[in-house]
């Protein structure tokens, strides 16, 4: 038995609720290039989550028994859950906080990229809202993005912060 009582701990996903799940998972699936890799729907409380995950092609594919996809989902780093409880799409109201509005609360989830700039023109191809710019603001070569549902998206090339905080 191990002396570090945390050995095998994992951080595996963050969850964001989303009002128009289809929306959301087009935006995660073709911004950001990620798969949905598990649906678990859970009619009986009025809601569905959708796992995504961003895989390099090196990697294997998710099990095809569901059964072992959920554990495998279950045992991955990186993931995103996005939960959808039924009936928000058709409140034209409705919104979540996305945690930078005061109160502030939850402030971002982050996608490291291999080249900033190559990012930032798809961003911009995409329509992606943007909260910074790289070249804006005190701490340059960092941008924030928006998803849909207004949750800021952090995006870095760790390359270019070696003298981060120095």
């Amino acid at each position: 038995m191990s002396a570090d009582p945390t050995a095998g701990f994992r951080f595996n996903h963050t969850m964001l609720r989303v009002k128009d799940p289809d929306a959301s998972l087009d935006f995660y699936r073709r911004v950001f290039g990620m798969q949905l890799v598990k649906t678990l729907d859970f009619p009986e409380f009025e809601f569905t989550l959708y796992f995504l995950a961003r895989q390099d092609d090196d990697e294997p594919a998710p099990p095809q028994d569901e059964g072992e996809r959920t554990r495998w989902m279950f045992s991955q780093r990186g993931i995103l859950e996005l939960t959808y409880n039924y009936g928000t799409e058709k409140d034209p109201d409705f919104h979540y906080h996305d945690g930078n509005a005061e109160p502030q609360g939850f402030g971002h989830i982050c996608f490291s990229v291999p080249d900033l700039d190559a990012a930032v023109r798809w961003f911009d191809q995409n329509d992606v809202e943007f909260v910074k710019r790289p070249d804006e603001g005190g701490l340059k070569d960092i941008a924030f993005v928006k998803d849909l549902d207004g949750y800021w998206i952090e995006i870095l090339e760790p390359a270019r912060l070696t003298g981060l905080g120095r």
